[in-house]
C-alpha cells in the first residue's frame, strides 16, 4: 500500500506586510484582498460595487493622486505608462473587509477575514505596547535627572571598565620576595 500525501501546503502569507497607513488610517489595497481571497481583483471590486451601500466612505475609498504616488513608493507597483494600474485602487479599513465576508461568500473569505482581523489586532497590541515603552523611557528619564551627577559617576566607571587601561601600565599586586 502506499502511504497518502499529505495535501500541498498553502503559501503563507503576512497579512501585516500588506497593511498600509493612508489618511492616518490602517488599510488593505484590493488587489492584496484579492490575492488572499484567491479571486481576481476585478471580481473582489465588482461584489463590492455591486454592494456600495455597505461601504461607506469610512470604510472603504480610492486614494488621491498624492496618496497613490506614496503608496506606490511603498510598495513598488507600476505605473499605468509601463502596464500597470489603470485607475486607483480601493483602500479597505477593517470595518471595510470585515463587511467583505458578508460580500465575497465562501469559505475561503470566512478564513481570510478571521485571519486580517487577528493581523489588525496585533498591529494595534504592538502599537500599544511601544506607546508603554515610550512613556516608561520618559519616566525613567524623569527618574533619572534628579539623580544625574551619581548616574554620571557610575557611566564613568563603566567606560573605564569597557576601555582598560593601555599595554605597559602595570596592573594588580605585586608580591615581595
Amino acid at each position: 500500500m502506499s502511504a497518502k500525501k499529505p495535501p500541498p501546503a498553502k503559501a503563507v502569507v503576512t497579512t501585516e506586510a500588506m497593511i498600509y497607513i493612508v489618511r492616518g488610517q490602517r488599510v488593505m489595497l484590493d488587489a492584496d484582498l484579492a490575492r488572499l481571497y484567491e479571486v481576481e481583483t476585478k471580481q473582489l471590486n465588482r461584489a463590492v460595487l455591486r454592494n456600495r451601500e455597505r461601504f461607506p466612505e469610512d470604510f472603504m475609498f480610492q486614494p488621491t493622486a498624492k496618496e497613490l504616488t506614496n503608496l506606490r513608493c511603498q510598495i513598488g507597483t507600476s505605473s499605468s505608462a509601463y502596464g500597470g494600474r489603470r485607475y486607483a485602487p480601493y483602500a479597505f479599513t477593517q470595518e471595510g473587509i470585515a463587511m467583505l465576508s458578508s460580500v465575497l461568500r465562501s469559505p475561503r473569505a470566512i478564513e481570510v477575514n478571521i485571519a486580517i482581523m487577528r493581523a489588525f489586532v496585533r498591529l494595534r497590541q504592538m502599537a500599544l505596547s511601544v506607546d508603554e515603552i515610550a512613556h516608561r523611557v520618559e519616566d525613567l528619564e524623569r527618574s533619572l535627572s534628579r539623580h544625574g551627577e551619581d548616574i554620571d559617576v557610575i557611566f564613568a566607571k563603566l567606560r573605564e571598565l569597557l576601555h582598560p587601561p593601555a599595554p605597559g601600565r602595570e596592573m594588580g599586586f605585586h608580591v615581595r620576595k
